[in-house]
This record gives structure tokens, sequence and C-alpha cells, in this order.
């Protein structure tokens, strides 16, 4: 069974730095995409990052671009975003996915986690 679990958030003040963890089982991590998205309440979700388990090139979006680092553990199937510089709007549940595609930033994953709660205080 294919399963993507999700940890590491928490509450954080303003400014302050969070680290994500997504744990993959089920399937080999080698060669698949790894996205991280968030969803804040009455928004859409939007994606945040996301990373190429075969050759490591990573994406970020405008908003979260140099505060925020995405990087994979091939040994340990698991794909880590690393907050920093958080800010109030930041605030929402983040999700990762993954797609046996491999390519970079697909349009749609076939797997996803069931989310951890980042809360930044202002």
């Amino acid at each position: 069974e294919v399963q993507l679990v999700e940890s590491g958030g928490g509450l954080v003040q303003a400014g302050g730095s969070l680290r994500l963890s997504c744990a993959a089982s089920g399937f080999t991590f080698d060669d698949y995409a790894i996205g991280w998205f968030r969803q804040a309440p009455g928004k859409e979700r939007e994606g945040v990052s996301c990373i190429s388990s075969s050759d490591g090139s990573t994406y970020y979006a405008d908003s979260v671009k140099g505060r925020f680092t995405i990087s994979s553990d091939n040994a340990k199937n698991t794909v880590y975003l690393q907050m920093n510089s958080l800010k109030p709007e930041d605030t929402a549940v983040y999700y990762c996915a993954a797609d046996p595609s491999g390519r970079l930033c697909p349009i749609e994953y076939d797997y996803w986690g069931q989310g951890t709660q980042v809360t930044v205080s202002s």
C-alpha cells in the first residue's frame, strides 16, 4: 500500500522555522516527483515546492522562494521542506504528493498525504 505521511507541523512565531517531513512507503522513491502544497482556510490549494527524486531538480513558488528549501533523502524515502522566516500568511495545512512520472512538478499527482497543520502567529 502506498502511503505518504507528513509530520513536523506546529505553531511557531513569525520569523521562526519549521521542518516538514514527508515519509513515503509502498513504492520506490527513486524516479518519483514529490511536491509540497498548502491550503489555507477559504483559499485554493497552492503549489509550494517540488523536487524530482531522479535528478534533484527543484522548483519554488515565488511566495516562498529564498525562505523554503526542499530536499530529498532517497535512502530514507523522505522529502523535507525546511521553512525559515515564516510569516503569518504561511499558515495552512501542508500536504505532500508523489507521482511516478519523475518529471519536476507534474500537473497531477497519484498519491497524497493527509496533511500537517502549520500555524504562524504574528
